[in-house]
């Protein structure tokens, strides 16, 4: 659901917020390790641009192999994570131990969920692509048996299981893109939450400042071509040259990054607008 508020400032005017119905106590500390060093900095020196360090926040382990087999856990809270658009929710297994996973919609405090060959296909369960029935709906999959979840694990995202053929099952990804899988690669079942996350507006420039975001300022913009490429005179009518380069001189601005060698025997459908 999404906030909004009354434009008693400025700051707040156009401010839409996420509201979050999750767990207000600490996280499990067992499951925190210190994020060190300086966002997109090499001795202390720029190397990324545009990043900071942000607020200071610790990063919780999450779960994506789901490798704990045929052990139930039972689901003890549903919490914010300051790392990642979904929340995260906090399973205690039968044997004791405690891990983090990634939260679909419809996960509840108290429900029960497993990893396997054997279970049900139902909501945080984790299977085998080739025991997960079809158009059921699936995040955090596996892209190589055993390496864990790769695909689909930002807020609101799931993937459609369309058919399976042989040793793979066709998936249709968010991006509109359709590919095949191993079989025996795991997914969990579900759509993951925070499906509004799309939709909330910082207001001000502070809140991306704490998120650990430096201004950014277009290429155009800049005064001189000395500062950059697409500096000078054509600020207002273009660029000035037939291909957009970086400051550093390759190419950028539509220039594709794909790495296509050897997966495109893989790829059934391009991404929606290739």
């Amino acid at each position: 659901m999404i906030k909004s508020y009354r434009p008693t400032s400025a700051g707040i005017r156009f401010r839409k917020t996420l509201v979050r119905d999750v767990y207000k106590g600490k996280p499990e500390k067992s499951l925190l390790v210190p994020i060190s060093g300086a966002a997109g900095r090499n001795s202390g020196r720029i190397s990324s641009r545009h990043q900071e360090r942000g607020h200071k926040r610790m990063y919780r382990i999450v779960d994506f192999k789901r490798d704990k087999l045929d052990i139930s856990a039972k689901v003890a809270s549903i919490e914010y994570d300051p790392n990642r658009g979904p929340n995260i929710a906090l399973l205690h297994y039968a044997d004791g131990e405690k891990r983090y996973i990634l939260a679909p919609e419809g996960l509840k405090v108290g429900d029960t969920v497993m990893s396997g060959v054997k279970c049900e296909p139902s909501v945080g369960n984790s299977m085998p692509l080739e025991n997960i029935p079809l158009s059921m709906l699936v995040h955090n999959i596996e892209l190589n048996p055993g390496r864990g979840g790769q695909f689909v694990r930002g807020a609101g995202g799931s993937a459609e299981i369309l058919a399976k053929e042989g040793r793979y099952a066709n998936i249709k990804l968010p991006s509109g893109e359709v590919r095949k899988i191993l079989l025996s690669c795991y997914a969990t079942i579900g759509v993951l939450s925070n499906q509004d996350l799309k939709n909330i507006n910082l207001g001000k420039a502070g809140r991306n400042r704490h998120l650990g975001r430096r201004p950014h300022i277009r290429g155009v913009a800049h005064a001189n071509p000395t500062d950059h490429p697409h500096g000078g005179s054509y600020k207002t009518t273009g660029i000035g040259m037939p291909s957009p380069k970086s400051p550093w001189g390759w190419k950028t601005r539509g220039k594709k990054t794909r790495k296509r060698h050897g997966m495109s025997k893989y790829i059934i459908k391009q991404r929606n607008g290739r």
